[in-house]
Formats: structure tokens, sequence, C-alpha cells
């Protein structure tokens, strides 16, 4: 569900809150061995990622940017938009692990 990385700069978060967030993401998934191995979902830092940045507002934001995101002639993405659409918590969490992914690529 990793088009929630398309969205990312559409849920605002501010810098140092995000940084000191995804810092501590880092740190957990390091003690877990390889940072730069696979992410899922279900992976200890993007769940304390996704706890540490929730809040209704940026639930919204997140909701409102998949709502018009442009899918027309694309049936992946707009099956997988629909899908977060359907369940905001793993909206929530994929949106998290774009986030963690995203500052992953930037090293």
């Amino acid at each position: 569900m990793l088009v929630c990385w398309l969205v990312l700069d559409r849920v605002e978060i501010p810098g140092p809150e995000l940084n000191a967030a995804r810092r501590r993401a880092m740190l957990v998934l390091a003690a877990g061995g390889d940072p730069h191995r696979n992410l899922d979902l279900d992976s200890v830092a993007v769940q304390r990622l996704a706890e540490e940045l929730d809040t209704p507002g940026r639930r919204t934001a997140l909701t409102t940017a998949l709502d018009v995101l442009p899918t027309s002639g694309l049936p992946a993405v707009a099956g997988a938009v629909d899908a977060l659409r359907t369940d905001a918590d793993l909206a929530w969490r994929s949106f998290a692990l774009a986030l963690l992914a995203d500052e992953i690529a930037d090293e």
C-alpha cells in the first residue's frame, strides 16, 4: 500500500516533530537488526511511528489526499486507494510505512 508515498506532502507534520519521530522509528528498526531490511505494515518501527504521529486532523488530511489522487485508467492504484479508504487504520499505517521508507531511501 505504498500508494501513500504519493501523498506524503499532503499531510502536514511540522519538520521537527516528523524528524524526531522518524529518528526514533529508525532506532527501533536498527535495534531489531539491519535498518535497511524490508519493512511491512506490522513492523514495530512502522507501528510506533504511526502511533506517535496519529492525530484526527492528519487522518483527515490523508483521507482527503487519497480522495483526490488521480486513479483514472490505473485499476491497481484505484483498487489500492479504495482499500485504504475503507480501512482508516490500514491507511494510517501505510502512511507511516511510506514515511519510514522515504527516510531510508534518503540515506
